[in-house]
């Protein structure tokens, strides 16, 4: 049984089941939306849901409607900002690697969560917590090279975008914490579903005014594809949902260390439906991610 101080473990490992389905949505509807459109739908698709789901944590909770402090609106702007610059970069990188290896990249996220979380939100981690991140980023990168010609480390320019975009995701991940354990009066669920609902509306409301200033017609065309755009924009407001979730109740880098499961998740998707073989590499970084997630636990 867990308790409540450890549900961060269960809600991590739905989030990321969510997030892998997503992005595996969101790659799909690149090539006919361009990178941001295709960026917009988990936000502009994923408000709706999120709204949704607070309505329904408020009904069953009983707590009042909570009331953001001063200090609430420049972690969730930090949050929200970078959430949306490094979603587009994620997604350019993927139009240049397999998903895998994007994936990969996307991970060293973990280190720069414990890095970021330390320095603004003053997240301690114990040592053997520190070497189960360690062992994890290092699976990961394990399983992002390719030898030879292969599209691996060695292309400078991808390399950098999946890096840049694994900071963002890092700071996104200690602006939407920050933001959550400043709402107080409430239940940390409903702390993280009020937060979620802000987020994606600024998220919103930056994109759709973004595309309708310079690329109208990619807004129209995002309409267009609706039935696969809602799909993807309710897995999206599904995952963050846990993710926020557990982010009220551990470091961020607790979170984005055992996500590193994402990896395992992504390998099924790419076997399965981009037909992308697994390497005995690629397995050997996958043992190393899973004892990096095992000691993170047993911490």
């Amino acid at each position: 049984m867990f308790s409540v101080a450890t549900l961060w473990i269960p809600f991590t490992i739905v989030a990321a089941l969510g997030q892998v389905a997503r992005n595996a949505m969101q790659r799909s509807l690149t090539g006919a939306l361009g990178t941001w459109g295709a960026t917009n739908i988990r936000f502009l698709f994923g408000f709706p849901f999120s709204v949704l789901f607070f309505v329904v944590v408020l009904a069953v909770s009983g707590d009042p409607m909570p009331v953001p402090t001063s200090a609430f609106w420049p972690w969730l702007l930090l949050g929200a900002l970078s959430q949306i610059v490094a979603t587009g970069l994620m997604l350019l990188a993927m139009n240049d690697r397999s998903f895998v290896v994007t994936t990969a990249y996307l991970k060293t996220e973990a280190i720069q969560t414990a890095i970021f979380g330390f320095v603004f939100l003053g997240d301690h981690l114990t040592a053997l917590k520190v070497v189960a991140i360690l062992i994890a980023t290092i699976g990961v990168v394990i399983t992002a090279l390719r030898p030879g010609g292969e599209k691996g480390f060695a292309e400078l320019k991808p390399t950098i975008i999946g890096l840049v975009s694994a900071a963002a995701f890092a700071l996104s991940a200690v602006g939407f914490r920050g933001a959550i354990i400043t709402v107080s009066g409430v239940s940390f669920v409903t702390a993280a579903s009020f937060t979620l609902v802000l987020g994606l509306f600024v998220q919103t409301a930056v994109l759709t005014v973004y595309l309708l200033a310079r690329a109208p017609k990619i807004l129209q065309a995002i309409f267009g594809l609706w039935k696969p755009s809602m799909l993807a924009g309710f897995m999206g407001a599904f995952a963050s949902q846990f993710w926020f979730l557990a982010f009220a109740l551990t470091a961020a880098a607790n979170v984005r260390t055992l996500a590193l499961i994402e990896v395992l998740f992504a390998q099924a998707v790419a076997y399965y439906s981009f037909k992308q073989p697994v390497s005995a590499r690629e397995i050997s970084g996958i043992v190393l991610i899973v004892i990096g997630v095992a000691l993170l636990v047993a911490a």
